[in-house]
């Protein structure tokens, strides 16, 4: 039902956002750019859940499992970086209303978009290259719902304590300095709020921004919470239950 739900609302943003003209501005080419990551993120790992949860084997092939793991990382990167990219519009529109339009041309966003595409998937190549040389035994039982990261390096034949401490402060980078320019940005923007003398500015920036507020929260607080923490066997545990959260809830 969740996915169904989000790929329904997802796709109702993008077909709205093209279609009436009014929308066609860089708020909601943002917006249409994260609904279609969220379309892909979902499914990069969802449909396979189903399929195990449906059959009595609940299997994946090597190929598939890096192929699923690939995306996952290539997609989450992606809405970090495009999050701040939004941030950024939502900095321009309110601390810069009269440049707005010269600053946030359509060539600019079309060039921010890819960029954090682009970005995202050159980061998940990286990881995605490194878990591939990490050699596996045993009976090759990904104690996850997905193939990602932490429940592959489990299946290592030698001691993965250092990888596991690269990859923490990897994706502290990616993860971490995004979320510092996106505070940043909105502490800008509230400290522009407080100054403004009009109640209905005020209720027009919190329409625009209170979503994307929810959004990174939604979105950060899981990752963080899975990902910039020593692995435990609870840790792994409640990870699975975030990872749920973040892949389903979120998008939504």
């Amino acid at each position: 039902i969740f996915y169904r739900m989000t790929l329904t609302g997802n796709m109702f943003i993008i077909i709205f956002s093209y279609l009436d003209s009014h929308l066609h501005t860089p708020m909601y080419f943002f917006l249409s750019n994260l609904s279609f990551l969220d379309l892909c993120y979902t499914t990069s790992s969802i449909p396979q859940l189903l399929v195990n949860l449906w059959g009595p084997e609940k299997t994946i092939s090597y190929a598939g499992c890096m192929v699923q793991l690939y995306f996952v990382l290539a997609l989450g990167t992606t809405e970090c970086i495009l999050l701040v990219v939004m941030s950024c519009d939502r900095y321009v529109a309110v601390c810069k209303p009269l440049h707005y339009t010269v600053l946030m041309h359509p060539r600019l966003c079309n060039l921010l978009a890819v960029a954090s595409w682009v970005c995202g998937f050159i980061n998940s190549a990286v990881h995605s290259l490194f878990i591939l040389w990490v050699p596996l035994c045993g009976h090759l039982q990904v104690d996850h719902f997905f193939c990602g990261v932490p429940a592959l390096l489990q299946l290592s034949c030698f001691d993965t304590h250092d990888n596991e401490m690269n990859i923490m402060v990897t994706t502290s980078i990616v993860v971490i300095i995004p979320l510092v320019l996106i505070l940043t940005s909105y502490g800008v923007i509230a400290r522009a709020v407080l100054r403004m003398q009009s109640a209905t500015g005020f209720q027009k920036v919190f329409r625009t921004c209170g979503a994307h507020l929810m959004d990174v929260s939604l979105f950060f607080i899981p990752v963080m919470s899975m990902y910039l923490q020593p692995p435990t066997e609870n840790s792994q545990n409640r990870g699975k239950f975030i990872a749920l959260f973040y892949t389903i809830v979120t998008p939504k």
